[in-house]
C-alpha cells in the first residue's frame, strides 16, 4: 500500500496491465468525432463555448443611455430604472416576435417579414401608440439605410 506522500489514482491502482505499442488508443484517449452537430461537415461543433469567455449578459442598457443622450442631454437613468426599462423592452420584443410568428404561420410562411412585424405592432400596441411606433420605426429604417 502506498504511503501518504505517494499520489496514485484509483485508476492506476486497479490497472494491472500497461498499454502496449500495438494498442494505439488507450482508454483515456478519446476517439475522433465524425460529424457532430454541423450536419456532417467534418468540422467541430460551432456551439462549443470556451471557458475563458465570460457569459454575455443580454441587456439594452447601453442603448437606453445612447437614446437618452440624443433626446435629453443632461438626464441620466438609475440602475432600477434601467432594469425596469430592460424588462419592459424584452417583454414587448417577445410579444411582438410571438405574434409575428403566429401571423407567419397563419399565412403558411416560414419567414417573418417586415409586414408581419408591422401587423404585430399594430395588433399589440393600442391606438395612437401603435401609429407612433410605426412612424418612428419607418424613420429609423430610412435613417439606417441612408447611412450605408
Amino acid at each position: 500500500m502506498a504511503g501518504p506522500g505517494c499520489e496514485t489514482s484509483s485508476e492506476e491502482s486497479l490497472s494491472t496491465e500497461e498499454p502496449t505499442a500495438a494498442d494505439p488508443m488507450t482508454p483515456k484517449q478519446k476517439q475522433p468525432r465524425r460529424g457532430g452537430c454541423c450536419r456532417g461537415s467534418g468540422r467541430g461543433c460551432h456551439r462549443r463555448v470556451s471557458r475563458r469567455h465570460r457569459r454575455r449578459l443580454d441587456s439594452f442598457a447601453t442603448y437606453f443611455t445612447r437614446v437618452l443622450r440624443h433626446v435629453h442631454e443632461g438626464l441620466r437613468l438609475s440602475q432600477e430604472a434601467v432594469s425596469v426599462m430592460d424588462s419592459f423592452v424584452k417583454d414587448i420584443f417577445g410579444r411582438i416576435a410571438e405574434e409575428a410568428s403566429r401571423l407567419a404561420c397563419s399565412t403558411k410562411r416560414s419567414t417573418i417579414t417586415t409586414m408581419e412585424i408591422q401587423t404585430a405592432v399594430r395588433l399589440l400596441l393600442p391606438g395612437e401608440i401603435g401609429k407612433h411606433a410605426m412612424s418612428e420605426a419607418v424613420k429609423a429604417v430610412i435613417r439606417f439605410y441612408g447611412r450605408k
